[in-house]
């Protein structure tokens, strides 16, 4: 009977439903529809409660970026979610998909609707990420990183304010467990071992620094690791019937018209970020990343074992398996809001 108890007891503890994932997401949306994936991803993890979004931040520097933002948030059901942008940053020029957010149906109507107008009515990133990091608890904040490293090394250089008296530094070491962020390579790419990786080289300055100074585990999903993990365009084309017009989609085909299978760099990221211990990658030894400056990264091991950076390894084996997780995120259909 005991042991029966037992049994019972533990099996109602297995499906305890775990804490969301307390997140926010920094995205150059816009230079590459891979951002639009993670973020359906995202959404699509927030309506099973297994994530709370907590901000969506964006180092692309155009007004359109963060209106997409807006309308991705308010097509999937959550409109309040908060929005930082970029002061002076990289990529100024408009998107090939931003401009989705102001298409028109015939009757006039906006085709994915938005209450921000403009990126220039977003808050700054920094002064946001800063207010929401000093309200969340001690060592409880995921950070995901998929576009330029412009908005997390101003925060870590970040002096104190209003939101907290710790400098930048201390409030990611404090609250922050984990960054984990799509950029470099780490193996031969094109039979090139110094591959320049695109969200390293548009701010160079920015990846140096934090990788030198970050104070929490980083993860470096590298370049290898999206190409290897393609997403299917087969799916594009069938697997979102189920709606008259789904941003993915569009935006998909606007970047880049299929047939063709697109890295799924930036979804690799976040599907660590989200499940780390569900066996989608390995990870390198501990060590260090160096950008130099060219913006070649460059992985040495921690000789000691104590350094906490790390990159994704993934076998063929395990290719698959993230490449139908990511398919499977996005293409769950969506509950849409009230409008």
């Amino acid at each position: 009977m005991i042991n029966h108890v037992l049994i019972i007891l533990l099996l109602a503890a297995s499906l305890v439903q775990a804490e969301p994932i307390k997140l926010i997401f920094d995205t150059d949306v816009g230079n590459d529809v891979d951002d639009v994936m993670a973020l359906c991803m995202i959404h699509n993890l927030v309506n099973r409660g297994a994530v709370e979004l907590l901000a969506v931040t964006i180092t692309k520097d155009h007004p359109q970026a963060a209106v997409f933002v807006d309308a991705v948030n308010i097509f999937y059901g959550h409109p309040d979610v908060p929005i930082g942008v970029v002061t002076n940053g990289a990529t100024p020029e408009a998107g090939k998909f931003n401009l989705l957010a102001d298409v028109r149906n015939e009757d006039g109507s906006l085709r994915y609707p938005h209450k921000l107008q403009s990126g220039k009515d977003a808050p700054e990133a920094v002064g946001l990420i800063r207010k929401l990091l000093a309200a969340q608890p001690d060592n409880s904040v995921t950070l995901v990183q998929v576009g330029f490293f412009t908005n997390f090394r101003r925060l870590l250089e970040s002096p104190p304010d209003k939101h907290s008296p710790l400098t930048g530094r201390e409030l990611i070491a404090k609250k922050v467990k984990l960054l984990s962020i799509m950029a470099g390579a780490f193996q031969t790419v094109k039979g090139d071992n110094r591959y320049l990786e695109y969200n390293v080289v548009k701010d160079i300055p920015a990846a140096q620094s934090l990788a030198r100074n970050w104070p929490t585990p980083v993860v470096w999903s590298g370049f290898e690791i999206g190409v290897a993990a393609a997403f299917p365009h087969t799916v594009i084309e069938h697997d979102f019937e189920y709606v008259k017009h789904h941003p993915l989609k569009e935006a998909y085909c606007l970047y880049q018209p299929p047939p063709h299978d697109r890295p799924t760099w930036d979804p690799t990221a976040l599907l660590y970020a989200m499940y780390p211990d569900r066996g989608y990658f390995d990870l390198s030894p501990s060590g260090t990343v160096t950008v130099e400056d060219n913006g070649a990264t460059w992985f040495r091991p921690s000789p000691n074992g104590k350094s906490s950076q790390r990159y994704l390894v993934m076998s063929a084996a395990q290719a698959a398996r993230v490449r139908e997780a990511i398919v499977q995120l996005c293409v769950e259909p969506v509950i849409k809001a009230k409008l």
